[in-house]
């Protein structure tokens, strides 16, 4: 038997690898086993709590679970993002806002034999200023510095070799800038594995003939679900489901409701991952019929059925199993009590499971699996009570208040059961204090000041979800201050540019503005003038403006300053030679740019053609960038294509100014392809055919050449024509000598002084008429 045993496993191995024999992965199970067992000292009906198997949720949905069994979609995403509530201005660069996410991490379920051996959750915010990120572990910071397999990716946390017992968990990305933080909503990072059946050698299950049974599979570790099916004594012998033979997916035990001889045998357990595919097999189990009688007629013994109280999610697909053992077999009949079967509802394997895809609220109540043959019936009978997620009906605004002011929000939501709600500030919970209330998704805040300033989140969640909605306070009180990316401490510019420096503290109420150049006022001019937002724009910058600047901004809050020096260069010149070209394929040219340009600055050149950074490693040699010397630089274009012609621009970049010029290339080569040959009429040895013109390349087109193709020809072959040279200024020809009842295809190809081009594609297969 073991030798059979390895035999077979080695055999299913090398079939599986090579075609896909099982059914197509479902979705995550939907119901629930019960287990009413046969006793019997066998191993292979060892005692099996399906509970121990646990219940993953799918990559694609969202973040929160609960305990217990329920439909399929066990984690929820809210299908729109939900802090988009001010965009009109967040889109505006110059003005400042809170965080508000464009992308929150996901589930994810990462295989612990995956080659990649990374795991990426992916997190991004905008802002101004541009906000920062760290992550959450469980309710923990990570601390990324400390552990060399994390790391940043703008806002994405990458976990080198993750570990299951280190790294599963709940993750949040904590995005902040100097208006305040918001959380994310949580993803589970779990890890999927497949582990091997127990190689202890499992005994035979003896039974009398008419006797119904249960073959346990008692699958190995693994996560997250898997797919059962059995093979029966050899491959490709697969347990055919019937209404005698069931398999639970949800306990992956084999029932057989009356045993045959025809089921004596080896039973071997098969089960897949559902996400990395894997699949292992059990031990065989022998089947043997007992020679102590056959097995009377009993009335049905029900041994699957789904639990008392089935929750499931709107819009998820409910199974529930029913399966029983019996002499006569039973026959299993469904239905919802007091009230109809929902008319989406599908009957699978036999009628052993009652499927109802797109569940809704009206599709909950009682449901009965029945039983029965000839010796008598069995009822099973559960509820269907169908949840649905919190969804928002009314969402937060962002929102500007004086100090003194009283703020109220309300943030609504729908929700089986109904939400609940708790508020974020900053990324941490929010509690009731003297001037703060919460009630029922209401947050009041009396006479609010500076402190209350920041970024607010309201969570509506049940045990089955929860969602997120974000808003942010900005309270009109604040002495100016200033950003620090606001100002670079040198500005370089070039003589006669005009120049803007910038000062825009952030302030309520709008501070007064003053400048100094040095250690005295400056004075506005025709020239020099401050802006309504308090930047200072110099015209015509002269080697005068040159200095120490310093913005003060003061109102009743207090006052601020920045500094920023000024420095005016002499203005960069380029000159790109040859200033137009005109070559032919397979040439060269080399293209020099001098720059002359203030001595204390350094230059940079770029090349581009056609206004595109010309890539010189993909391009196959045919570019090389030359650095001449310090102020100039060459472009060498080698073994020219027809593909490189166009504008060629040189680039020139300083601290202080671009300049840019350019040049044309212009190349010559062999005509391109003519266009569609048409056969307008045929005879029996001749054919008139027609085309159109294809790009010339710069080279007038000289002739055609006419070439057909038969099946008694090697290949394309050139065909006497009428006339006998074709001009390049033709656009038909008739082809001569051509044998009667053949087909022929037919191509154009033309010929300038530079070469000969690449022939049309074929005409249409057409046949010569009869002699």
């Amino acid at each position: 038997v073991l030798f059979q045993y390895s035999l077979l496993v080695v055999f299913l191995v090398l079939v599986l690898f090579f075609s896909e024999y099982s059914e197509a992965v479902p979705g995550l199970p939907t119901s629930y086993a019960a287990i009413l067992r046969i006793k019997s000292g066998s191993s292979s009906l060892a005692s099996f709590n399906s509970k121990n198997r646990p219940r993953l949720s799918s990559p694609s949905l969202g973040s929160v679970s609960s305990p217990g069994w329920r439909g399929a979609a066990q984690h929820y995403h809210s299908p729109t993002n939900l802090y988009h509530f001010s965009d009109t201005f967040k889109h505006d660069e110059s003005v400042d806002y809170g965080p508000v996410f464009v992308q929150e991490p996901d589930d994810m379920i990462f295989p612990t034999d995956s080659e990649e051996k990374k795991v990426s959750l992916n997190c991004e915010a905008r802002g101004n200023p541009t906000p920062t990120y760290r992550w959450l572990r469980n309710g923990t910071e990570i601390d990324i510095e400390s552990d060399y397999r994390f790391s940043l990716i703008e806002g994405s946390l990458i976990i080198n070799n993750p570990s299951e017992t280190k790294d599963s968990g709940l993750y949040q990305c904590l995005t902040t800038n100097t208006f305040g933080s918001i959380l994310s909503r949580e993803a589970v990072l779990q890890f999927a594995y497949l582990g091997n059946f127990s190689g202890r050698t499992r005994s035979a299950v003896s039974v009398r003939e008419g006797q119904g049974v249960v073959l346990m599979c008692s699958p190995p570790v693994h996560s997250p679900e898997i797919i059962y099916s059995w093979v029966f004594n050899e491959f490709p012998s697969f347990v055919a489901e019937d209404s005698r033979r069931f398999i639970s997916q949800e306990t992956g035990n084999l029932y057989i409701s009356k045993v045959q001889t025809s089921d004596v045998g080896s039973y071997i357990c098969l089960v897949k991952n559902t996400v990395t595919n894997a699949r292992v097999l059990s031990p065989p189990t022998p089947l043997t019929l007992r020679n102590d009688g056959v097995m009377g007629e009993y009335e049905p013994k029900i041994e699957v059925h789904f639990p008392y109280t089935v929750t499931a999610a709107k819009g998820s697909t409910v199974k529930m199993e029913c399966f029983a053992l019996g002499n006569p077999v039973p026959t299993i009949s469904w239905r919802k009590v007091n009230g109809h079967n929902p008319s989406k509802a599908r009957l699978r394997k036999s009628q052993a499971v009652l499927e109802i895809p797109n569940v809704q609220l009206e599709d909950a109540g009682m449901y009965e699996c029945k039983a029965e043959n000839s010796r008598g019936r069995n009822v099973f009978r559960g509820q269907l009570q169908v949840y649905t997620y919190p969804h928002w009906v009314e969402k937060l605004n962002d929102t500007q208040l004086d100090s003194g002011d009283q703020l109220r929000w309300e943030c609504k939501a729908t929700g089986k059961p109904r939400p609940t709600y708790h508020w974020l500030k900053n990324g941490v919970p929010l509690w009731p204090q003297s001037r703060i209330e919460m009630v029922n998704g209401v947050l009041m805040i009396h006479s609010v000041n500076l402190s209350d300033a920041g970024m607010y989140q309201c969570l509506a969640e049940n045990k089955y979800g929860t969602i997120y909605a974000s808003a942010e306070l900005k309270i009109l009180a604040s002495a100016p201050s200033f950003p620090q990316n606001q100002m670079r401490k040198t500005i370089i510019v070039t003589k006669g540019q005009e120049v803007v420096i910038e000062c825009k503290p952030q302030a309520s109420p709008k501070p007064t503005i003053t400048w100094k150049k040095g250690d005295k006022a400056l004075r506005e001019s025709k020239r020099i003038t401050i802006l309504p937002h308090g930047s200072l724009r110099i015209l015509n910058a002269s080697k005068s403006d040159e200095g120490r600047y310093l913005c003060q901004g003061v109102n009743v809050f207090g006052s601020a300053e920045i500094i920023a020096s000024l420095s005016v260069k002499e203005p960069t010149r380029i000159e790109l030679t040859p200033k137009k070209m005109e070559l032919t394929v397979g040439e060269s040219i080399v293209l020099s740019c001098k720059a002359l340009h203030d001595s204390t600055l350094d230059v940079t050149f770029y090349w581009t053609l056609n206004g595109q950074p010309i890539d010189f490693e993909k391009e196959g040699g045919h570019f090389e960038s030359i650095k001449a010397q310090a102020s100039s630089a060459d472009l060498m274009i080698r073994n020219i294509l027809l593909m490189h012609a166009g504008r060629y621009g040189c680039r020139v970049q300083t601290a202080a100014d671009t300049v840019s010029d350019e040049t044309e290339l212009l190349v010559r080569g062999p005509p391109g392809p003519p266009g569609v040959v048409i056969v307008e009429e045929i005879t029996d040895t001749t054919a008139t055919l027609s085309w159109s013109p294809g790009a010339d390349n710069h080279s007038p087109i000289s002739l055609y050449n006419l070439q057909a193709r038969s099946p008694f020809s090697l290949g394309w072959q050139t065909v006497r024509t009428v006339p006998d040279l074709i001009s390049g200024d033709m656009e038909s020809a008739m082809a001569v000598e051509l044998n009667p009842w053949v087909e022929y295809e037919f191509r154009v190809v033309a010929m300038n002084k530079i070469g000969t081009g690449d022939p049309s594609a074929p005409s249409r297969v057409i046949r010569t008429n009869e002699a």
